[in-house]
C-alpha cells in the first residue's frame, strides 16, 4: 500500500512560488461506515450490526460534547475539538457574535508518539511507515470533443 500523489505546478501570478512544482495526494475511494464496520467485523468477534450501531452513536455523543465546548480524546486516533472562523472587531466592545464569528468547523489532531526525548521527534500514528507512489496519468482522452 501507498499513499498515491500527482506533481501540480504552481501557476498563481502573484505568488512567489509561481512555476514552482509540488505534490498533492489522490484519493482513489471513500469508505464508509459500512465498509468500516465491515471490516472490523472480520478482525473481531462484534458484528457488523453491533459497530454499526456503536459507530453512529459515536458520532452523535462526539457532535453532543463538541457543540458544549469539550475537547475529544479517542485513546489511538487522536484529539478532536471546535475551532472558528472570524473577522476582526476593532475594540473587544465592538466583538459581535453575528457580524464577527463567520464559521466553526470541527480541528482533527492525530495521536503522536515520541518526542518525549530532547532531540527527538514526534510521528503521527497513521502516517507511521508510510509509502508514496506517483498516481497513475489521466486516461481520459482530452484531445476528442466531449459527446452530448
Amino acid at each position: 500500500m501507498a499513499v498515491l500523489y500527482r506533481l501540480y505546478q504552481n501557476n498563481r501570478k502573484n505568488s512567489e512560488f509561481s512555476g514552482k512544482w509540488y505534490a498533492r495526494s489522490v484519493m482513489t475511494n471513500t469508505i464508509d461506515t459500512a465498509a468500516i464496520a465491515e471490516r472490523i467485523q472480520r478482525n473481531c468477534t462484534v458484528k457488523k450490526s453491533d459497530v454499526v450501531a456503536v459507530l453512529t452513536e459515536l458520532v452523535e455523543v462526539m457532535k453532543d460534547e463538541l457543540q458544549n465546548s469539550h475537547s475529544i480524546k479517542l485513546d489511538g486516533f487522536g484529539y478532536f475539538r471546535i475551532g472558528l472562523c472570524t473577522a476582526p472587531a476593532n475594540t473587544a466592545a465592538d466583538f459581535n457574535v453575528q457580524e464577527n464569528i463567520l464559521g466553526a468547523h470541527v480541528n482533527f489532531i492525530p495521536q503522536m508518539t515520541g518526542g518525549s526525548q530532547k532531540g527527538s521527534k514526534k510521528t503521527i500514528q497513521f502516517i507511521t511507515g508510510l509509502k508514496m507512489k506517483e498516481a497513475p496519468k489521466n486516461a481520459v482522452d482530452t484531445s476528442k470533443p466531449v459527446e452530448p
